[in-house]
């Protein structure tokens, strides 16, 4: 049989399989082609075999595209978030040139991944929850440095994705908020004149994270991007 360079979820899709089921695949198809199957549970294993067992036998003539990484889940995930923020600050009439911290993290956490281009499978995404906690340390650190001009509003991050999910998104998304904060619905805004010493905050903290955390890193021998790279 020739080698898959890619998963095969459309073929899957139109097997009718639900969209829960082609997600979690595509996860363990991509940690399988990293890391190999030996960490993976033996559900986990099953649950592959039965997928493939599905699947015709691959030509070899047939030649398939790596997926984009702006079409993994995890980086479909924060757009979505980010594209509901901006919808909620077009309407929010705010003065010109102000922002709301969390598309400040946001837009960053993106900048950062398109720079590193990390792999996004399962064992990214797992280490990737630890993000979670860092946004929130950033919400209390623009909450002291601009407590005199921040402006806080209310915004339903769990009822946006139930939302989403009504709509079709992927069923595997989370809210970004956890814990102790999963029904908070401060939604801190700030200055125009503060926006872009905070962007280089949260990007710093961004940048040295997703470096060393990610697993598909631990060998990029690409360097960090100059200081200047967001002015």
């Amino acid at each position: 049989m020739a080698k898959e360079l890619t998963h095969r979820a459309d073929e899957l899709k139109q097997l009718g399989w639900n969209q829960e089921d082609l997600y979690k695949y595509i996860e363990l198809w991509d940690y399988r082609q990293r890391w190999g199957s030996i960490n993976l549970e033996r559900e986990d294993r099953l649950f592959l075999r039965k997928a493939e067992s599905l699947l015709p036998e691959i030509s070899k003539k047939k030649v398939s595209v790596k997926k984009p990484l702006k079409e993994k889940s995890y980086y479909c995930w924060i757009q979505f978030f980010l594209n509901e923020m901006n919808n909620f600050e077009s309407n929010a009439n705010l003065d010109d040139g102000m922002r709301g911290v969390w598309p400040i993290f946001l837009e960053e956490e993106l900048r950062v991944i398109d720079y590193f281009e990390p792999v996004l499978g399962l064992p990214d995404t797992i280490k990737a929850k630890l993000i979670a906690p860092i946004r929130e340390d950033l919400v209390k650190t623009a909450l002291q440095i601009y407590k005199d001009s921040v402006i806080t509003k209310k915004f339903d991050f769990q009822g946006t994705l139930a939302n989403a999910k009504v709509n079709g998104e992927n069923a595997s998304w989370r809210s970004l908020r956890d814990s102790d904060y999963e029904g908070n619905k401060d939604y801190q805004i700030i200055d125009k004149a503060c926006v872009h010493e905070f962007r280089k905050i949260v990007n710093e903290k961004l940048l040295s994270f997703i470096k060393e955390n990610l697993p598909s890193l631990a060998e990029s021998d690409k360097s960090l991007p100059p200081n200047d790279w967001i002015d």
